[in-house]
């Protein structure tokens, strides 16, 4: 994958760390950033947070508007991201929260949000839209779509 090449040589260069919080993605960027050469110098680590109690517990969502919204909303997306920097001691924290399948609560739509921060400022937050596949093919589309946006945020914004 083109963007994590193009993420490691950023971080590293910049001597910059990131950690990721998901959701939806289940792990994808974890498994995605700890393959990348050197990824011990410049990747904190993730945390998979699949429901409410967790959100809170580790990454202080605050929970009631996270219930109001079944966890899937822009500001739990920015608060996993700037909160996994505070819990990794990290730089950049990417979070994507999210369905990858239809339920009731998401209108049975196909949808997530990501954010990434560095530290606390809010660096970008964007909602994504899938197209019906199967829940393993929009989970990598979220991932990314997110690393991607992390590139680019990388490259051209910081």
């Amino acid at each position: 994958m083109a963007n994590i090449q193009v993420i490691r040589d950023q971080l590293l260069r910049n001597k910059k760390t990131v950690a990721v919080a998901e959701s939806v993605t289940a792990g994808l960027l974890q498994f995605s950033l700890a393959g990348a050469e050197d990824a011990a110098q410049f990747f904190q680590g993730g945390i998979t947070v699949y429901n409410l109690g967790q959100k809170y517990r580790h990454l202080r969502v605050e929970p009631i508007h996270a219930a109001q919204c079944d966890c899937v909303d822009e500001q739990v997306a920015i608060e996993m991201a700037k909160n996994v920097c505070r819990l990794f001691s990290s730089h950049w924290g990417i979070a994507v929260t999210g369905y990858a399948t239809p339920v009731p609560e998401s209108d049975h739509k196909l949808f997530a949000w990501y954010a990434i921060a560095h530290g606390d400022e809010l660096m970008l937050s964007q909602q994504l839209h899938a197209s019906s596949a199967t829940p393993a093919a929009v989970q990598e589309w979220y991932a990314d779509m997110a690393l991607t946006a992390f590139a680019n945020v990388l490259s051209y914004g910081h």
